[in-house]
């Protein structure tokens, strides 16, 4: 059973007082219920979601106790607590049916938050595989079995030609059944930052989205009407090459039946954003976060599409806050290496997918 909306905001009470200051006055937002006619796909950055437990395969040594972080229990509860609240929100009537997390550490932090209090209801599945990042932060994707089943997942090793030494996050594949209508294809990912300068780096995200191209195209071989949704934070804007030019995803302004859409380059053109980058003397908000969708789910003729061919950023009031500087940034969990004891450096992204 879904959480109503009235203890919904009873739930969220003891932070944001009061469902005005929860929303402010000028947060536009669909919270309706959706039953089995829609269902609200989102991507969320937790910004290092880990425990508090060494692991002595990767490099989590900062989110520690005794690391630079000085990560503890209470930090780590604190985090779980706020975003589950802020999936929550996203999900408006009901919890979100498909989320795309990237930056966890492993499975046992993803069944602490689906257990929190605004989501434990939800009865939230969990799709997850260790992946050979060295940080060891992975993505995933939690759902809710009453409305798609899985019928498969796969996680897609990314190997760079040009330095088989260097490790990232895997691709994550999820093929399921979305509103016992259709077949949907799921894609979450989180390609390499732009830590290490251009010049390393933007070979790497390049070849990211080729490997994601060939993904795709290889199911449209298989089925041109396939339904493929790809989320991820792509440390790229919609405009940059490696989304526009090797992952192919056009605007939806200007695309065919056969492409595939950024749903994001709308919100990039006007200067919109779900990250806001602060660093020597340069601030911008970009839309670094994506939903990347095969174009016939944005057909009329299809048995799913996308709710009124569009995507949104959640940038509710209670995530962002002002920082020294009077400019209005995403609430984060750490500045550097200061506890700021927010939810995220990043804003959550969302789509709603409609049974026509």
């Amino acid at each position: 059973m879904p959480v109503f909306a009235p203890f919904r905001f009873f739930l969220f009470s003891f932070l944001w007082l009061s469902p005005a200051l929860l929303w402010g006055q000028n947060f536009q937002f669909d919270d309706s219920q959706r039953g089995f006619e829609a269902m609200r796909i989102m991507f969320y950055n937790v910004e290092n979601l880990f425990d508090t437990n060494n692991d002595s395969l990767i490099n989590d040594e900062a989110f520690l106790p005794e690391g630079d972080n000085h990560w503890s229990i209470h930090k780590y509860y604190t985090k779980q607590q706020m975003l589950s609240k802020c999936i929550s929100a996203v999900g408006g009537w009901e919890n979100p049916e498909i989320i795309g997390l990237c930056e966890i550490e492993n499975k046992k932090v993803l069944v602490e938050l689906v257990n929190q209090n605004s989501l434990k209801s939800a009865k939230y599945g969990i799709v997850h595989h260790n992946s050979p990042d060295g940080r060891g932060i992975d993505v995933a994707l939690l759902y809710r079995r009453e409305k798609f089943k899985v019928i498969s997942d796969t996680a897609i090793k990314v190997v760079f030609p040009n330095d088989s030494k260097s490790r990232t996050r895997d691709i994550l594949y999820v093929k399921g059944l979305a509103l016992e209508t259709d077949t949907l294809h799921l894609f979450v990912t989180h390609w390499p930052s732009k830590y290490g300068g251009a010049f390393v780096t933007v070979p790497k995200r390049a070849h990211v989205a080729t490997i994601l191209k060939h993904l795709s195209d290889s199911i449209r071989l298989a089925n041109p009407k396939a339904n493929i949704i790809i989320m991820g934070d792509f440390n790229d804007k919609p405009e940059d090459e490696s989304v526009s030019n090797f992952l192919q995803a056009k605007s939806p302004e200007n695309y065919t039946s056969n492409d595939l859409v950024n749903l994001m380059f709308p919100m990039s053109k006007k200067g919109l954003g779900s990250h806001f980058y602060d660093g020597s003397g340069f601030n911008e908000w970009s839309t670094i976060d994506q939903l990347v969708v095969s174009a016939n789910l944005l057909s009329p003729e299809n048995r799913l599409m996308v709710k009124n061919n569009q995507a949104y950023i959640f940038k509710a009031p209670f995530l962002l806050k002002t920082n020294k500087n009077g400019l209005e940034v995403p609430f984060r969990t750490f500045i550097g290496q200061r506890y700021s004891g927010g939810f995220s450096d990043h804003l959550p992204v969302y789509l709603d997918l409609q049974v026509k």
